[in-house]
């Protein structure tokens, strides 16, 4: 089947099957932060945006973004570098396997809530599992981001 999809702002139109997944055509687009972890959507690890919402691109078929936008990490770098810098800060990095959902997810949460609560943070990250930092290390590195940003803290 012939689709259209909008990839981190370039337009590719393309024949995939009926049962492929966003997963594999994000990556075979060379758009390599979307990772395999469970592959039953418990992870977080291939989040993607979707028209600007979140979504796990590994219970996604691909026939079902046909004429929609979808952005991957590599195509939401400047917006991520505003923040990643206080998340690493803050040893949320560990292993970095599960960072670029986290990511994806904090641009989400940000462009919804831009001044978020602790709550607000914390159920944005919560699809996501990370092994390594227990998610108190992100919610403090958003919460710096975020200060940082008001001009409270540097």
């Amino acid at each position: 089947m012939l689709i259209t999809i909008t990839l981190n702002g370039k337009k590719i139109t393309e024949e995939v099957t009926a049962d492929s997944l966003l997963i594999d055509f994000v990556r075979h687009h060379k758009c390599f932060s979307v990772k395999r972890g469970c592959e039953t959507s418990n992870c977080g690890l291939c989040t993607v945006l979707l028209d600007g919402k979140p979504v796990l691109s590994c219970s996604l078929l691909t026939c079902r973004v046909n004429g929609h936008s979808v952005q991957t990490l590599e195509g939401l770098q400047e917006e991520a570098k505003e923040f990643v810098g206080f998340i690493a800060n803050q040893g949320a990095e560990q292993c970095g396997f599960c960072n670029p959902g986290m990511v994806v997810n904090t641009i989400a949460l940000l462009r919804e809530y831009p001044d978020p609560s602790d709550e607000d943070i914390r159920q944005f990250l919560s699809g996501n599992l990370c092994r390594c930092s227990g998610y108190e290390s992100q919610l403090r590195g958003i919460r710096a981001y975020l200060d940082f940003r008001k001009g409270d803290a540097a």
